[in-house]
């Protein structure tokens, strides 16, 4: 994982999902099912969260599996009912929208934004193929429809968790409840307590890696749903605050800290790099991981890639990269992460910062490179210039907090979810978070 309103539609954001232009100001209500609204949990002290799904879509299928209606905000108008499975489609024209049905049935083109809801809290929503709980707000933007999912954190964190951390054994139920704390603490450092604080870009989150990946109501798992329930409303704070908890996949030994990873965020305390070692073995508890070790190969086209994607990132306008003459460790950080790597070519010197690093190698399919903890383990060469390189690393993930793979090791050797967070969030305490 990961990192007021507006008069008009807003540019596309650096998570690729455009912000939505302003709605009426009325306040948003939590109430029960019966009227086709939200339910909140835990006495209706659950945050509601917004989760970005799509942002540039010119038309969006939507469905339910129980009765449902599609109406404007705040129900002014009453589009659509049904009975469920119907399949509707809501289409944009010129920042209007409308919805259509099979049969040729078309509502007016409305400003919306429109909200598909169902009416028992047994029933979902449907879009793109997948169930959601809560609410679906359609809104048109400059460049599409913004889908927007509204729901109660807690039913968010059941389709994060089982997608964010890859288990759903019963043994692995420690790592399971600190991985639903650290990511309720994510969340609500994003969703304010107050629901009318609507975010200028319409969401608090977005559904992929940016933030915490989501997939809804089919990733659910009932061995997860239990560590949610056993947590529910569990957050981890510091200095009485609720923290920003990020957690990546595997540390390979040794978490990052924040600046090591992220230029533009400072340090934290509760986020200090931490040793991941399994002293009774000597190896990291997240060598459990199929991917804590990797290597990456780069051959003379990539590298010159490499220094083109570098370039772009510095600022030049039409990068002409010269053929690699050598590759070097610069610097590292304290973690022993690379903290600079720096190409000479035949133009002069290419600096890479660490918080460039994964996304310069990114490779033909556009994945970025696995982690920064790495070295240059071979290099072939003809006439001076190199004509590939090979990396060797550990670490799979910006490293920073909790290393997922090392909570699932504490957990396999007893460990419970407190002593796990403490390790991962030094000086941080479990509490309620409202």
């Amino acid at each position: 994982m990961a990192a007021g309103a507006c008069a008009s539609p807003a540019t596309t954001t650096t998570a690729g999902v455009p912000t939505a232009p302003s709605a009426p100001s009325a306040p948003e209500r939590v109430t029960g099912a019966r009227d086709g609204r939200l339910e909140g949990r835990l006495d209706g002290r659950d945050r509601i969260a917004r989760i970005a799904l799509t942002g540039k879509v010119t038309a969006a299928g939507v469905s339910a599996t129980s009765r449902w209606q599609i109406d404007e905000l705040g129900g002014r108008q009453v589009l659509v009912r049904g009975t469920g499975r119907e399949p509707w489609r809501i289409e944009h024209k010129g920042g209007l929208l409308r919805v259509t049905g099979e049969n040729g049935d078309a509502t007016p083109w409305r400003q919306g934004p429109f909200v598909a809801r169902v009416h028992e809290a047994t029933g979902f929503v449907q879009y793109d193929n997948r169930r959601y709980r809560g609410e679906l707000w359609f809104t048109p933007t400059d460049s599409g429809i913004l889908v927007v999912n509204r729901l109660a954190v807690e039913d968010y964190l059941r389709g994060v968790v089982p997608i964010e951390l890859g288990t759903r054994l019963p043994s692995d139920r420690a790592a399971l409840e600190a991985q639903a704390i650290a990511a309720r603490s994510y969340s609500y450092a994003r969703v304010p307590a107050n629901p009318a604080d609507t975010p200028r870009s319409g969401w608090h989150m977005t559904a992929g890696v940016s933030h915490q990946v989501y997939a809804g109501v089919d990733a659910e798992h009932f061995v997860v749903n239990a560590a949610i329930d056993a947590t529910a409303g569990l957050v981890l704070r510091f200095g009485g605050l609720i923290v920003d908890a990020p957690y990546s996949s595997s540390c390979g030994g040794q978490t990052a800290a924040p600046r090591e990873a992220w230029s533009t965020l400072r340090d934290e305390p509760y986020l200090a790099s931490v040793s991941d070692t399994n002293p009774s073995t000597g190896r990291p508890f997240c060598d459990l991981s199929p991917r804590n070790h990797w290597t990456h190969a780069v051959d003379a086209a990539g590298l010159s890639d490499v220094v083109r994607r570098a370039l772009l990132s510095a600022g030049a306008r039409a990068p002409q990269p010269g053929r690699v003459r050598a590759i070097r460790v610069a610097e590292r950080t304290p973690s022993g992460r690379v903290g600079a790597l720096v190409l000479t070519t035949e133009r002069g010197e290419v600096r890479i910062p660490a918080n460039q690093l994964r996304a310069a190698f990114r490779d033909a399919r556009g994945a970025i490179l696995s982690s920064t903890y790495f070295s240059v383990d071979r290099e072939s060469r003809t006439g001076g210039h190199l004509h590939g390189v090979s990396l060797r690393g550990v670490g799979n993930g910006h490293g920073v907090g909790m290393c997922q793979w090392g909570a699932i090791g504490r957990s396999r050797s007893g460990q419970d979810a407190r002593a796990i967070l403490r390790h991962f969030y030094p000086g941080t305490v479990v509490g309620f978070a409202d």
